[in-house]
């Protein structure tokens, strides 16, 4: 398999509206066709928008990919702004804006095929980037207050079946034969039974340097997830076994500050990577399509839960601020249990 292993650019130090001076109207002022609307913004709101985000990474300790979305959400509204008529979007202008303009932008996101969980997720982003906006003094206006949030369906977690979930684990170190490089199938399937066997995020496996590796009597780690929040997960034998084998495996040498898991160029391994492992795997092992990483996560909470775990505990193993998160996971066990009555019952 060939690996990849670039990322994306911080959000902070993005493209469009936040990047550099020179991208933008020479004058920071006008606009015109030549250089399109997503330059149309003035360099206060330029750098409100950078102070914005600055503050959601090192302040609230967001998550990249949430820094990425809501960069991408504010992108879109002030090129919508922008394409409305000739004038740049100023503070001034922003300070200004009524129900009706948030309205506006989006129903135009809605007709471009945006799902309601994606403009709740927007405009999420654009109420955060006002508040901060607020309390800098930079302006003050609330109207996207007026602005209900869209009426989300309930999302259930989608887990695998145990069986199959044994399969992914079981059958990952299969992939790195295949491949050029063979130690890489010991790596994923150490990931994988971190993911399944300890319930952790992909970002959180794969965050983890070489000193934090659960070796030997240590089989316990500490993980530091959403919003700075610690716990403790606990790793399997089988799970400290792969992490073993796939480290002795390993061509590159291993710093102890550095990461624990790399792809085959010796840097941190890219989350795609493993994306693209279970895309192969579904196809493999005749998986669901919801069979993605995030999965195995929502798989071990479903597994425990079904064993007679208390919820409080598997609350507290995924690293959930509210138990109304981890109930959740209640909802997907009933509907096992009233799917198992109904073939096993007589007069079902």
């Amino acid at each position: 398999m060939e690996e990849r292993s670039a990322l994306q650019p911080s959000p902070v130090e993005g493209e469009g509206i936040f990047a550099p001076d020179d991208l933008a109207h020479p004058d920071g002022s006008d606009c015109d066709d030549a250089y399109g609307p997503e330059t149309c913004t003035a360099p206060d709101v330029r750098d409100a928008v950078a102070g914005w985000l600055a503050y959601l990474r090192d302040a609230r300790r967001y998550a990249d990919n949430t820094l990425e979305a809501y960069e991408r959400d504010s992108r879109q509204f002030l090129a919508h702004l922008a394409g409305k008529d000739a004038r740049p979007v100023t503070l001034a202008r922003l300070n200004a804006l009524t129900p009706h303009d948030f309205r506006s932008f989006l129903a135009d996101r809605r007709d471009d095929g945006a799902q309601s969980r994606s403009l709740s997720r927007t405009l999420s982003a654009l109420r955060s980037l006002f508040r901060t906006l607020e309390r800098t003094g930079a302006l003050q206006n609330r109207s996207i207050l007026a602005v209900a949030l869209p009426k989300l369906p309930p999302r259930l977690p989608k887990p695998v079946t145990e069986a199959k979930a044994k399969e992914v684990v079981d059958e990952a170190a299969l992939d790195g034969e295949l491949s050029a490089h063979p130690w890489t199938g010991a790596r994923n399937q150490a990931v994988l039974l971190l993911l399944y066997g300890s319930g952790l995020r992909i970002s959180e496996a794969l965050g983890l340097n070489r000193k934090d590796a659960p070796l030997g009597p240590r089989d316990v780690l500490r993980i530091k997830g959403k919003g700075g929040r610690e716990r403790l997960a606990p790793v399997l034998p089988v799970a400290q076994t792969a992490i073993a084998d796939y480290i002795e495996q390993c061509p590159h040498k291993l710093e102890p500050q550095g990461p624990l898991f790399v792809g085959v160029k010796g840097g941190r391994l890219n989350p795609r990577i493993v994306q693209l492992l279970l895309a192969r795997l579904r196809t493999n092992l005749a998986l669901p399509a919801t069979a993605t990483p995030h999965a195995l996560r929502h798989s071990f909470a479903t597994h425990l839960l079904s064993r007679g775990a208390d919820l409080r505990v598997i609350q507290e193993l995924l690293g959930h601020a509210s138990l109304s998160t981890t109930q959740g996971y209640t909802a997907v066990d009933r509907d096992r249990l009233f799917q198992a009555y109904s073939k096993a019952h007589p007069r079902a």
